[in-house]
């Protein structure tokens, strides 16, 4: 596991997503935040999010806003550069990343191709 020195070049929270994760880890307590890129969905590649109560060997540790969070080293490599975002709109609200990477996303906002 190795500890990301400089998160602001490789990934961000923006300040909406940080706080809606603060208050996730609430009620997650003693886990970190887990973001990570998946094979499959509409566009090839998907985004996921879940909790995980401790770092794996290839995780990179971001900390930013009193929190930590979680990205592997494979995940990175398509994440660099990118902002979680949360967006909350009359339909509902959801994480959604702005992936500077991304050749096409797709409409239900989870799925991406490079």
């Amino acid at each position: 596991m190795n500890e990301s020195k400089d998160f602001n070049q490789d990934f961000s929270l923006s300040k909406e997503a940080l706080e809606r994760v603060k208050i996730l880890l609430k009620d997650e307590e003693g886990s970190y935040f887990r973001i990570s890129v998946l094979g499959g969905g509409c566009s090839g590649f998907q985004y996921d999010f879940s909790f995980d109560k401790k770092p794996k060997d290839d995780d990179m540790i971001f900390k930013e806003g009193g929190i930590d969070y979680l990205i592997d080293k494979v995940s990175i490599d398509f994440l660099r550069g990118s902002t979680l975002e949360y967006v909350s709109e009359l339909a509902g609200s959801y994480f959604k990343i702005e992936n500077p990477n991304a050749t096409a996303n797709c409409g239900c906002g989870t799925s991406f191709s490079i």
